[in-house]
């Protein structure tokens, strides 16, 4: 692949400012996939270079992208989950274009060097938050309990979004980096994301961190066991420390954590509410973004029985119970097969691999799924987004996996 240097800067830029957009807003980063998914439409077109649309994980997500079309006809409110549905076209062509352009290395190196700037300014700005009261702009998270809100303003979302890039860059810099410095600028990087997302105070992201980096470390082959043991030991010392030294880590990761299973479960209330949707509408579920619609309509007398455990919610707040109320057992087999298809068969080849930026990827699409813990709405732009930044990588960083590389060409 041969870029001229407009074409070639003009897609830096582009790909470079993802992070930034998605800072910005859910508009702007929409705005920013949109100029990526069109100028590589029509660069595509001016190129001919049609031959990755036979490759299996396009097919695959094309796939889903039909049934999710579906699922807006089955929907209890065609018009509510419609933008998402007929909106995932979007990721299709984002999945292409990282393809096609991060098999550049020199192009992925400069776009994940402007991510590492990116994502080390919002930790300063975390830091400043939780220690000054306000972030760099002002913004505070005195309506939110004192949680971190950082430039997000409104949104608790700082510790996802550092938690959706914090393993691929941790996997860039291993790549990068050699001896005493892979050592030295990875790990301090690990332990300063870390430690951010556990001062957003946002439980289920930092459980899942804890556990993308026992799991990195465990398949990193660059370390002997005894250096991952202390590793993780350290870790694990110095993050409980700060927790125990600090008043309002103490409520947020012990006292609410007791909380919610004694005295206001109401986890246990949005799981409870999301099985009975599930129940209620077993076959293609309740539809894509109808889960609100749903649960927070009038109760009829006649339906009291089917509907005593719906609490008003835009989500049941956790994966699966997500997929099967909005999806029942037909769409969330279709959503997990083809996941599992184009990710999750991969996991043998994964173990074996010394490519930490895949190894990353692999991680955080596995972390999002995990069981029982909390998670925000799957397709919802700002996870979708992440995941599909991931998924990407995983793919266009490995000439064997690359739809665009000259083995999988034809």
């Amino acid at each position: 692949m041969i870029l001229n240097k407009f074409t070639f800067n003009y897609f830096l830029i582009l790909f470079s400012l993802i992070p930034v957009s998605m800072i910005i807003g859910s508009a702007a980063s929409v705005i920013n996939i949109l100029l990526i998914d069109l100028s590589f439409i029509l660069l595509i077109i001016f190129r001919k270079d049609f031959f990755f649309l036979k490759s299996e994980p396009i097919i695959y997500l094309f796939g889903l992208y039909i049934y999710l079309i579906f699922n807006s006809f089955v929907s209890l409110d065609f018009s509510e989950g419609l933008l998402r549905n007929f909106g995932f076209l979007r990721i299709i062509i984002l999945f292409a274009a990282f393809n096609y352009f991060f098999l550049d290395e020199n192009f992925y190196k400069k776009v994940f060097k402007f991510w590492l700037i990116v994502i080390f300014i919002v930790l300063i700005d975390v830091f400043i938050e939780r220690f000054m009261g306000k972030n760099i702009l002002g913004y505070d998270g005195l309506d939110y309990g004192h949680r971190i809100v950082s430039f997000f303003k409104d949104e608790l979302i700082v510790g996802g979004f550092l938690n959706g890039f914090y393993l691929i860059l941790i996997g860039f810099l291993f790549n990068e980096l050699k001896g005493k410095k892979k050592f030295i600028f990875g790990f301090a990087l690990i332990i300063l994301i870390l430690y951010a997302i556990l001062l957003s105070g946002e439980r289920s992201n930092a459980i899942k961190a804890f556990i993308g980096l026992f799991l990195f470390l465990s398949f990193m082959k660059s370390f002997n066991f005894k250096t991952k043991i202390i590793l993780i030991s350290g870790t694990v010392i110095l993050l409980v420390f700060t927790i125990m030294n600090s008043y309002f880590l103490k409520i947020r990761y012990i006292a609410h954590i007791y909380s919610n299973f004694k005295e206001d479960p109401i986890y246990f209330n949005l799981y409870a509410s999301g099985f009975q949707v599930f129940q209620n509408n077993k076959l293609f579920g309740v539809g894509n973004k109808n889960y609100r619609i749903e649960t927070c309509k009038k109760k009829e007398v006649n339906d009291i029985k089917k509907t005593d455990r719906y609490f008003c919610n835009t989500h049941p707040h956790q994966i699966y119970l997500e997929l099967l109320s909005e999806h029942g057992i037909v769409g969330s087999f279709i959503i997990i097969f083809i996941l599992f298809k184009i990710i999750y068969s991969k996991i043998f080849k994964i173990i074996n691999t010394n490519n930490h930026l895949k190894l990353g990827s692999f991680l955080y699409m596995l972390l999002v799924f995990t069981p029982l813990l909390p998670s925000g709405a799957f397709f919802n732009n700002f996870l979708l987004t992440i995941f599909a930044i991931n998924l990407s990588i995983f793919y266009a960083l490995d000439k064997s996996s690359n739809i665009f590389s000259n083995e999988n060409l034809r």
